[in-house]
């Protein structure tokens, strides 16, 4: 199967480190034009220059905000392709979780996606093709105890996902959800390493995490990004138009999660 976006222009959200990194990089591969997007300019600087051959557009902005989701939109007036990857993620006992976090979780995580939605895929529908995709978590329906105000916010995700993929029925816009189990990225190796400790070496770090904290993982290890980015890129494709609405599991076969 060999994926071609030539043509297609992508804005793929919190894209200059991790799973987002790995998305644009993989859009770009299969010959998409692609928005990177990062809260400084900076960063997205110095991520493009990573990133080697391809066609990417700096897309400097806080997302999270209405301010940076305009400047979002100045810098890509139209998207065919728009994955919401952008979340922040950590542990806190769940009666420490204070008002302000629990709003900051749903602003970062589920309406800065609501908004780039609500903006692009009028365009989409109007061309009659697009693809919308948001990067929800295993979390979202195995919910950590530690992790309740991140569990809901991408529960919400999934809400979000099916509703517009409602709105966008018979326009040729697909819709759908990317479920991503514990993807090893540098935010998650301090994660692990705030659940397990520093003293043991990293393998056996990961190996500890897994069977103490995530004991239902099938694959018993940390997803790698590009991993997530593969299904991300499928979903992208021509080849997926009759997959909407879906909430596609990369989680790593958790045994106990009752999904969508």
């Amino acid at each position: 199967m060999r994926i071609d976006l030539s043509g297609k222009t992508a804005l793929v959200t919190g894209s200059t480190q991790g799973i987002g990194l790995a998305i644009a990089t993989g859009l770009a591969a299969a010959g998409a034009r692609v928005g990177v997007n990062g809260r400084s300019a900076e960063s997205v600087e110095r991520a493009i220059g990573g990133l080697g051959d391809g066609d990417f557009v700096a897309v400097p902005a806080d997302v999270a905000t209405e301010e940076g989701a305009t400047a979002a939109l100045e810098a890509l007036p139209e998207v065919d392709i728009l994955v919401n990857n952008l979340g922040i993620f950590g542990a806190q006992p769940a009666l420490e979780i204070s008002d302000d976090d629990w709003r900051r979780y749903f602003e970062v995580n589920v309406l800065a996606a609501v908004r780039l939605t609500r903006n692009y895929l009028p365009g989409m529908r109007d061309r009659g093709w697009g693809r919308v995709q948001y990067i929800a978590s295993d979390s979202a329906v195995v919910t950590p105890a530690e992790m309740i105000h991140y569990g809901m916010s991408k529960t919400a995700l999934l809400a979000v996902s099916r509703g517009f993929a409602k709105e966008a029925a018979g326009s040729g816009v697909t819709v759908n959800s990317v479920i991503a189990g514990p993807t090893h990225t540098g935010g998650v190796e301090d994660f692990v390493r705030q659940m397990v400790g520093d003293d043991l070496p990293w393998d056996e770090a990961q190996h500890k995490f897994m069977l103490e904290h995530r004991p239902q993982s099938l694959l018993q290890r940390l997803i790698e990004p590009e991993e997530i980015a593969n299904m991300v890129v499928y979903l992208a494709s021509p080849f997926a138009s009759a997959t909407t609405g879906g909430a596609l599991r990369v989680d790593g076969g958790y045994v106990d999660a009752i999904l969508p």
